[in-house]
């Protein structure tokens, strides 16, 4: 009988230790994410009476206001110190070229048409810059990649001149170089004139072109006839060059023409070995600038980890939209439902899924919603440049804008996949889900570099955005891709980007689900994921990490 009863308290010890064992299994994977919070979220933050959630506006503070209720609500603590809010100075210029665009040298003068054949602006809070007599030079791609054994600037000394550069990078049209046709950052505009302003240039021109640029002329255009938004600096952004601008392939082929150079040297200019060309040309450009300060705000909360808080894994969503504008069939509010309600409601369920673990995650996790992404990604840029917690103690940073209701799908979309060692964690979690990853359709389009993920990747920390799959489970792929066209073509940046309580939130409620067991892996081991080799990010890291 003794041994009866000791065989039997083995056996339930047994089967007690295994259900443990299950459950704590269980526990790394259960994320508590089914829908409910996301819905009740995204129905106040898509509302009219956010107006919205443009930034300076009114709908900001209450779009600020509510997040911070919501966040103390799960119990987070204030990410920035005792607030919940990081400040964000930012100043508005609208730029306004004085006049033509004259180019000239000995034999003759161009002259371009604001709008039609060029755009420029400066970043300088003045109200008026002055670019005088300024010598031009082609510097083909305006490209410094000491990884691709790559220096359009080698040998070159700009300062004070003009460079004119082409978009892209050259694996654009040769697919041996850089990454063929996916672009790297330094194919991206902003880099050309962030390098542009590192070699002292006193003017940038772009040429546009717009296969390699992936829009049209009349894009930028739309862009550059408008005020721009940019952080406040210091220095009032005299780091730039004074004068920032873009023009025509056809307005370069006349300066080309003007200067006795042939046209055939942009294809030059995408060759191992290519040399810089002084054009003996020179332009004056005088930019009046109306200029407005004023500040708007990050939201953080923190969940701190249990035992390496001093290490952290961010997630991030934007906050803003365009908040009141042209009226559309009678609605003149641009609620942002898609872009970036979901994001932001996601974030919140997301936290309340961490709040919810038995085991507290080892490392901390950020919870934060910027500012600005629709003026220039300013709230990221800000953060990524003035950092609550150390770069090299940020593991990681999970970006999550423009969730889609269109039901589950086989598989999604990782934006700049092939970038780092995120792209794994991720397989994983859609593995788990029975689905699979690819990278973006169109990588020449430099995707990776159009949302808040981009400006940590910039400082060195791994990032990982993920886009919605297009093969539903239920329709297929051509009809997943026809709901994607659908939004781009009707809703997206439109007053029409509304919520609805008969979305399909099966799919987002998945892809929730899968960005949270990332981060809770990630939140739990004691090693840092990396940038994977040929990445541009790879030095920044490496350098930030003391490696």
């Amino acid at each position: 009988m003794r041994i009866k009863n000791s065989f039997y308290i083995l056996f339930l010890a047994g089967l007690i230790s295994a259900g443990c064992a299950k459950n704590e299994k269980k526990e790394e994977t259960a994320s508590d994410i089914d829908g409910k919070i996301f819905a009740k979220e995204i129905a106040v933050l898509a509302s009219d009476s956010l107006e919205g959630r443009k930034p300076f506006s009114a709908g900001e503070e209450k779009t600020i206001q509510y997040l911070k209720t919501e966040f103390e609500k799960l119990g987070l603590k204030p990410g920035n110190g005792d607030s919940y809010f990081q400040k964000v100075p930012m100043v508005d210029i609208l730029s306004k070229p004085v006049g033509q665009l004259i180019i000239k040298n000995d034999k003759g003068s161009v002259a371009f048409n604001y709008l039609d054949d060029f755009v420029a602006a400066s970043r300088h809070v003045k109200d008026q810059v002055k670019l005088a007599d300024s010598e031009l030079i082609f510097a083909g791609y305006g490209i410094v990649a000491p990884e691709y054994g790559w220096n359009d600037y080698a040998g070159l000394d700009v300062r004070g001149k003009t460079v004119v550069v082409l978009v892209n990078d050259p694996g654009f049209f040769d697919s041996t170089l850089f990454k063929g046709k996916t672009m790297t950052y330094y194919g991206r505009w902003t880099y050309k004139f962030e390098e542009a302003a590192r070699q002292g240039a006193a003017g940038v021109l772009i040429v546009h072109d717009t296969k390699p640029a992936s829009y049209g002329w009349a894009v930028v255009r739309s862009g550059w006839s408008k005020s721009k938004l940019y952080l406040d600096s210091d220095d009032n952004n005299k780091s730039r060059a004074l004068v920032e601008g873009w023009i025509t392939m056809e307005s370069a082929k006349k300066l080309f023409q003007l200067t006795g150079v042939s046209d055939t040297l942009m294809i030059a200019a995408g060759k191992k070995g290519f040399k810089p060309v002084l054009l003996k040309a020179r332009t004056s450009l005088v930019v009046d600038n109306t200029i407005k300060k004023s500040a708007s705000n990050n939201v953080l909360a923190l969940l701190p980890g249990a035992d390496r808080k001093d290490e952290y894994i961010i997630y991030s969503a934007h906050w803003d939209h365009f908040g009141k504008g042209e009226a559309i069939n009678g609605d003149s509010i641009y609620n942002g439902a898609a872009d970036n309600a979901s994001g932001t409601a996601a974030l919140l369920e997301i936290a309340s899924a961490f709040t919810k673990q038995r085991k507290r995650p080892s490392r901390s996790i950020l919870f934060l919603s910027v500012t600005a992404e629709e003026q220039g990604l300013l709230g990221s840029d800000y953060y990524a440049s003035h950092p609550v917690y150390p770069i090299n103690k940020t593991v990681a940073d999970i970006n999550m804008d423009v969730l889609q209701p269109f039901g589950k799908m086989k598989d999604i979309i990782i934006v700049g996949k092939g970038q780092s060692d995120l792209d794994e964690y991720a397989d994983e979690a859609a593995a788990k889900q029975g689905r699979t990853t690819r990278g973006e359709p169109d990588p020449s389009g430099g995707w990776y570099f159009r949302s808040d993920h981009f400006n940590f990747a910039k400082v060195g920390i791994p990032s990982l955005y993920i886009e919605n799959g297009s093969v539903s489970v239920e329709h297929g792929e051509e009809w997943g891709e026809a709901q994607k066209k659908d939004y781009n073509d009707n809703r997206y940046h439109s007053p029409a980007d509304e919520y609805s309580a008969s979305w399909d939130l099966s799919g987002i409620i998945e892809d929730m689900q899968l960005l949270f067991n990332v981060g809770y892996k990630l939140s739990n081991e004691s090693t840092f994921p990396g940038w994977k080799t040929g990445s541009e990010f790879k030095a920044i890291r490496d350098k930030s990490m003391g490696k």
